[in-house]
């Protein structure tokens, strides 16, 4: 499933700054062709890998094509420039032979240049779930954020923030596992019902075994309650409901089971963690007071 739609870097800043203005266009800023060498990589970059076969083919587009988006930067000493977002395009521009790339220069703060630098990577960058939670997370420890004031930032909801910041709760080794892309969200979701030593055993089980989210979630709840007898073989479900079930479970960020029954009667079951989790439920439910 394709990512939620974001809102603009600009509001973003402006959760974080407390400013009511857009972020652009600014006083300060420039545009320019500078030498690659003179350009180096943001200590706010939020990802911590980049993929060497990624890196090439953006590489050959840029042969091919040029560097069509500009770099953006800010000056931090004479003919040295720090990357606050576009690491990746200045890397493959190295690898295509570029001498010089197309920049923004801003004149921003370390609090603005942290900001945007999170933002930018957050929402645009395609950062693996991992390395977005670690973002938010530092979003969220940088400026005192709330959950909430952090979702807004990045353009997310609260419920698909909270979900991703618990990836953080996940044991190393797990966490590893969902960094290397072996696991995916749903997967790691399912995976925080259990105690570390447990959590890594089926972690390494599911990577093994290829097993689906669905499979996931019966063996943790198979392990959890071992007394449970073994439920009868589910039919094959509609395309639809299974379509309702994933996007449900998209929204709220959690486990949910649409059950048709007879005559257009069904259950629609919705799984929680923990009462936190509950209540973090709850109030996504509620209708919203005008």
């Amino acid at each position: 499933m394709s990512k939620p739609k974001l809102k603009g870097l600009g509001r973003g800043l402006d959760v974080l700054l407390g400013r009511e203005e857009s972020a652009a266009p600014q006083a300060g800023e420039a545009l320019a062709n500078l030498p690659v060498d003179q350009l180096q990589p943001g200590k706010y970059q939020p990802r911590t890998r980049m993929d060497q076969a990624s890196l090439e083919a953006l590489a050959e587009s840029i042969k091919a094509q040029g560097l069509m988006q500009p770099i953006l930067v800010r000056r931090v000493a004479a003919e040295r420039y720090e990357i606050i977002a576009g690491e990746r395009r200045w890397r493959a521009a190295r690898l295509a032979g570029l001498s010089e790339v197309p920049v923004i220069i801003r004149e921003v703060p370390d609090q603005a240049a942290l900001a945007m630098a999170l933002i930018e990577n957050i929402q645009r960058e395609n950062l693996n779930p991992l390395e977005e939670a670690q973002g938010i997370q530092r979003l969220i420890d940088e400026f005192n954020l709330t959950h909430e004031k952090a979702a807004e930032a990045v353009g997310r909801s609260r419920a698909a923030t909270t979900n991703l910041l618990r990836l953080l709760k996940l044991t190393a080794q797990v966490q590893q596992l969902v960094f290397e892309e072996k696991l995916d969200m749903g997967h790691a979701r399912a995976l925080l019902s259990l105690d570390g030593h447990r959590q890594v055993e089926v972690a390494q089980r599911v990577v093994e075994e290829g097993l689906s989210v669905r499979e996931t979630e019966k063996l943790v709840q198979s392990i959890l309650n071992p007394k449970l007898a073994p439920a009868k073989p589910a039919a094959r479900k509609d395309r639809d409901v299974a379509r309702l079930e994933e996007e449900l479970s998209e929204r709220l960020g959690t486990r949910v089971e649409v059950k048709p029954g007879k005559k257009g009667t069904g259950k629609l079951i919705i799984s929680y963690m923990s009462y936190d989790h509950l209540d973090e439920l709850l109030k996504q439910l509620r209708p919203v007071e005008a």
